[in-house]
């Protein structure tokens, strides 16, 4: 065989212990929403929810307006009603966790949100018909077994809290929204900081109409403290601006689930985060779960990519 021929079956077909591009930065996402329950937990102590989410997303918005002009393409009433849909999705995502955060612990709510790796599988199946192969449910699996280790660990009363609750229902439309995220980028054509940015308009439209139903026109006086800002200056450029925009160019580019399984990695970076900032203690069970899931994410990474590979079709 020739030298050209071990090129080409080494690009078709590559095993490789380290994160291509996009891998690498959804397991940066996975980092910076790790330290995000935090930073909304601290947030949303000196501010309402809604109020809260008002602000985030509506300076998101401001400083993303100049990449609507990404709207200006002959299908865009199509292609808005895509992202806008997509921004109702995300909008849900967030009240539920940032509702599920306000009532639960910070550390609760970056556990429970990793359930999202096991969701993902069925939402793709169900939106999408594409079943994923056994390996990816093996790891999923896996993933789903790390994530009750490390809730085993705080010997927690049986029995969801309405917090948890809520961030339960935030990892199942997690899952919807990969999905949901990758069809509209195959089929409307719009760039990720476009989608971004009409997406974030709508949850600001959606979370001031959800403000102004619960608490009238009443707006709560801005917290002075650095603490606030600092919070939220994170939340908005690092959490949502550069988050979301690495979330929406990678889902075109990877399969859902294992875009789910890289930001599954989330909880283990959040009590990581947690045990070296704010001196939370983990016990070997916890950390036997979080390594199950790193595990489980970096195995599917490794998963070879053929060219017959649907999957490997979107990651070019």
């Amino acid at each position: 065989m020739s030298s050209s021929s071990n090129s080409a079956n080494s690009n078709g077909r590559r095993t490789s212990l380290f994160l291509n591009p996009v891998d690498g930065l959804l397991l940066l996402v996975a980092v910076i929403w790790g330290g995000s329950y935090s930073a909304a937990k601290l947030a949303t102590d000196q501010m309402p929810v809604l109020q809260f989410l008002v602000m985030r997303f509506g300076l998101t918005f401001v400083l993303l307006l100049p990449a609507l002009r990404g709207l200006a393409v002959p299908s865009w009433p199509v292609a808005l009603a895509g992202a806008s849909i997509l921004g109702v999705n995300l909008l849900a995502i967030f009240v539920c966790e940032t509702f599920g955060v306000s009532l639960t612990t910070a550390s609760n709510a970056a556990l429970l949100v990793s359930l999202c790796v096991a969701f993902t599988p069925v939402c793709e199946w169900w939106l999408l018909k594409e079943r994923p192969g056994a390996k990816v449910m093996v790891a999923a699996g896996l993933s789903l077994m790390g994530a009750g280790l490390l809730a085993f660990q705080h010997g927690e009363s049986a029995g969801l809290k309405w917090g948890d609750g809520l961030i339960v229902l935030a990892a199942f439309l997690r899952g919807v929204m990969v999905c949901l995220t990758r069809r509209a980028s195959q089929r409307h054509g719009l760039t990720a900081l476009t989608m971004t940015a009409v997406q974030m308009g709508v949850m600001t439209l959606g979370s001031a109409l959800l403000m102004f139903a619960v608490h009238g026109t009443t707006w709560p006086r801005l917290p002075r403290t650095a603490s606030f800002w600092s919070a939220m200056a994170f939340l908005v450029l690092l959490c949502t601006l550069f988050a979301f925009f690495v979330q929406n160019h990678a889902a075109a580019r990877t399969s859902p689930t294992q875009v789910a399984l890289l930001m599954g990695s989330e909880p283990v970076w959040g009590a990581l985060i947690a045990v070296f900032w704010l001196g939370e203690r983990m016990t070997s069970l916890g950390w036997a779960g979080g390594l199950l899931i790193i595990a489980s994410a970096w195995w599917v990474t490794r998963q070879e990519r053929s060219e017959n590979s649907p999957y490997a079709k979107n990651n070019t």
